[in-house]
């Protein structure tokens, strides 16, 4: 599977976010890219930053976005998964959703909810694994990052691909903050043996990458930061070299283990 990361700056403008995805899905489709992956948010704008607050969020047009989205995938025949904020039952979720060539849409809720995300959001409680073309891939959304339980799951699902979005950035260079993510985002993918994919939202001042890491966390692609961008990788069949194995040979000891 080809497979891209649209790394864009998010506005709280969904038009103008729906321009530039538009644009990016075109281009993407033209790299031969089968499933493309933007930034949390990156439809709506994120709050605090971009909007006031989630219900401050138009949602009569956010649905005719998502049928917009939907007629994308359809066209280009490209599955394509987005940042948003959906509301259901009176509550407000930061999410992504997943929009197919064949008119599936799923959705993934954030988990991991802290400070004002905390204050504004309800956390989901959706499994985030998906399967596209016989890829089976998870999905999981910024601060879910600091949590290696997270991951794990998806370990247990066998994924060949976890995704990690963010909105990460700050009006001020913070390269300690960035090195720190990084190094999640590497040693999710290590520690997991699996290919992961980080999309982050561009400038002013990135604190996490748009990047494809290896199953021994080494950088595959990663894009320059603080600069719209699109990575695209051939995704492959691969074989586990030995130490990779023998890191799945105990994860799976000790996940047995820990089961009921």
């Amino acid at each position: 599977m080809k497979i891209g990361a649209c790394q864009l700056a998010v506005t709280g403008d969904m038009e103008a976010n729906l321009q530039q995805i538009r644009k990016a899905v075109a281009r993407a489709a033209q790299a031969g890219v089968q499933m493309l992956f933007f930034p949390e948010c990156a439809l709506t704008g994120y709050p605090p930053r971009d909007i006031p607050h989630p219900g401050a969020v138009d949602f009569e047009q956010a649905g005719r976005c998502y049928g917009e989205l939907e007629r994308l995938a359809r066209a280009h025949r490209i599955s394509i998964v987005v940042g948003t904020i959906t509301q259901a039952d009176g509550r407000h979720y930061n999410a992504a959703l997943l929009f197919t060539p064949e008119g599936r849409r799923t959705v993934y809720r954030k988990r991991a909810l802290w400070g004002w995300d905390a204050e504004h959001f309800a956390p989901g409680s959706d499994p985030g694994v998906f399967e596209a073309d016989g890829v089976k891939i998870g999905l999981r959304i910024c601060y879910e990052i600091r949590f290696p339980e997270y991951f794990r799951e998806l370990y247990v699902e066998n994924t060949d691909l976890n995704v990690i979005l963010f909105y990460d950035v700050s009006d001020r260079d913070d390269a300690d903050r960035y090195d720190l993510i990084r190094a999640h985002v590497r040693t999710r993918a290590v520690e997991n043996v699996c290919y992961t994919l980080s999309v982050n939202a561009a400038g002013p001042h990135q604190t996490a990458p748009t990047g494809l890491y290896d199953p021994s966390g080494r950088p595959v692609w990663e894009l320059e930061r603080n600069r719209p961008g699109l990575l695209v990788h051939d995704l492959r069949p691969w074989t586990p070299d030995f130490g990779q194995r023998g890191r799945r040979e105990i994860s799976d000891r000790l996940c047995r283990a820990r089961r009921p």
